[in-house]
């Protein structure tokens, strides 16, 4: 209709009658189902409640002034509005009042500010095309040693260290998990960088700790005093826990603390710049930055593609692999067909109606390791672009504010992913990378893997596969119930010994089992205990298997 005002005033049905106010508020109501509802309709239903809690506040009943209209407009605040102003200035001085830089600050408003305006991040097939022709590091060819020294002097290599691993039971770094005999991570990656400075030169390391993880990864360094001489860390930036019932600031006054969470690792590039690290790096002539995560051993620093990265001139790459059919539900590379920008899909940004082609391996072929290349003067220049921010998709957890107690109030945490920063550089690529510079640990399942003979140690101390593996690690797939946490992992492999998994393309435990030293798995095997009692399997070798413990 018109947008005039007079025209709106003589189009006001007649509240006063019973039939016509049932049907405005059904409107309302119905407007704020599909608003929650239907994501592409989200935006647009706020609009239209807003309009209609507008329009009954207008109206002279005292009634709908005091109900339907004022919740009408807190619909479209929840629904499709944009920030309130006071809850913005409130979360600002929060998060200021902890110390947390002005970097910190605009990062976290603009993922709350998604939040508030109901934004999904939902990805359309229909707006993506494949990612093909990407180059290949087996392709690569060897580096000029001339160019060795030159290219290590700009080049600083930093490992993202911030998790506790609480998913596993733990309370502490995760880093700090024994891998290897009794190597942790930590001591894997100083090894590393250790090796690397003897064989191939000089080159600056970093960690970003969290503010849970920083005194660990402290301490368990001393033994490694080089590693921690000058500026060797950057410390995560924290964030406020949002009330998912008022959209403000969680409180908790039983455990303050609490009332934080970390950003994700999308964080490195606020905290590298409102730290001021990003300044001293490119003042000391650092050009290069390779990031990996700290659970991930095969991702090492590699002169090929370092010079590979050098010599494209891109602004950002990621290292990528090869999706198999263990990979399918997982987040995947596109190119948005309306700028050619590369990007990242992951599952919670698929409609239901686009899963057959997020799962389709060929179609979309690689996914993304989490290793990174990236040109800290381009990261400049795109902080620069954008008020000090790097643009990158909100991803909302919903929680309970205290993690122990899931009676406490609902909470959204917001975080963002690094690797999702490709769609924001300016020239930015991908490389194939074999399965050797991907060997994360996120679950119990994927600790008994790589502390298994399916990866070995190279002698730069590098986590790969077995030969026997031919390039495919097996699948570990172990009851939730019994082997979510580090706990219920050793008792598994109570006996002291890991079992031989090299020639295992896939185990199964289901149940409470516990493995006998001495005990080989090969091709497909599952073990089950249909009862509540700890039962071990004598040791052997078992092949293509389903075995039913009690009576093994």
């Amino acid at each position: 209709g018109s947008t005039g005002a007079s025209n709106r005033r003589q189009r006001m049905p007649n509240l006063n009658n019973p039939a016509v106010l049932a049907l405005c508020v059904a409107m309302c109501a119905c407007t704020a189902l599909a608003a929650t509802t239907c994501p592409p309709l989200r935006h647009r239903g706020g609009q239209a409640i807003g309009q209609i809690g507008s329009f009954l506040r207008s109206a002279h009943i005292p009634a709908l002034k005091k109900g339907v209209a004022p919740a009408a407009e807190e619909c479209m605040r929840l629904k499709g509005g944009a920030a309130d102003a006071a809850v913005v200035e409130e979360i600002s001085s929060l998060m200021k009042g902890e110390g947390l830089s002005e970097s910190a600050v605009k990062a976290f408003l603009q993922a709350y500010e998604a939040l508030v305006s109901g934004q999904d991040g939902m990805i359309l097939e229909s707006t993506i095309e494949p990612a093909t022709g990407l180059p290949n590091q087996r392709d690569l060819k060897a580096v000029d040693e001339g160019k060795v020294k030159g290219l290590l002097e700009q080049t600083v290599v930093l490992k993202l260290n911030g998790g506790l691993g609480t998913g596993m039971g733990l309370e502490q770094a995760k880093s700090l998990l024994k891998v290897k005999g009794d190597d942790t991570f930590l001591d894997f990656i100083a090894k590393q960088v250790m090796s690397f400075r003897k064989t191939s030169g000089n080159v600056k390391s970093m960690f970003m700790n969290s503010f849970s993880t920083s005194a660990d990864t402290k301490a368990a360094l001393k033994d490694y005093g080089e590693l921690t001489a000058g500026d060797w860390e950057v410390v995560q930036n924290k964030v406020p826990k949002i009330d998912q019932a008022t959209l403000k600031p969680a409180k908790y006054p039983a455990a303050p603390v609490k009332e934080w969470c970390p950003p994700g690792h999308g964080d490195l590039y606020p905290s590298l710049a409102g730290s001021g690290v990003l300044k001293k790096l490119l003042d000391a002539g650092i050009k290069y930055m390779f990031v990996s995560n700290s659970d991930n051993l095969g991702a090492t620093l590699d002169l090929n593609l370092l010079s590979f990265f050098a010599e494209s001139d891109k602004s950002f790459v990621m290292e990528v692999a090869e999706r198999t059919e263990a990979d399918k539900k997982g987040g995947h590379l596109a190119i948005r067909t309306s700028d050619k920008h590369m990007l990242l899909r992951e599952s919670a940004q698929c409609a239901e109606s686009d899963e057959k082609a997020f799962q389709d391996v060929a179609r979309h072929a690689f996914f993304n390791t989490n290793n990174l290349w990236i040109r800290l003067d381009k990261l400049q220049e795109v902080l620069e672009r954008n008020d000090g921010v790097v643009p990158l998709p909100m991803i909302k957890n919903d929680k309970t504010v205290d993690p122990s107690d899931s009676s406490s109030a609902k909470v959204f945490q917001l975080e963002t992913a690094m690797g999702a920063a490709i769609e924001s550089f300016d020239n930015a690529g991908a490389i194939v990378v074999g399965r050797e510079r991907f060997a994360p640990v996120k679950t119990c399942a994927d600790l008994l893997r790589v502390r298994s003979d399916a990866y070995v140690v190279t002698d730069d101390f590098r986590l790969i596969l077995a030969p026997e593996c031919k390039g495919i690690p097996p699948t570990v797939d172990l009851d939730s119930k019994v082997y979510k946490k580090v706990s219920g992992l050793d008792r598994l492999l109570e006996g002291g010994e890991v079992p031989s998994l090299k020639g295992c393309s896939k185990l199964s435990v289901k149940g409470k089992v516990i493995l006998s030293p001495g005990t080989t798995f090969k091709g497909k095997v599952s073990l089950t205990n249909p009862t509540d009692d700890w039962v071990t399997l004598k040791a052997g070798t078992y092949e293509d298997a389903e075995i039913d413990v009690t009576k093994a």
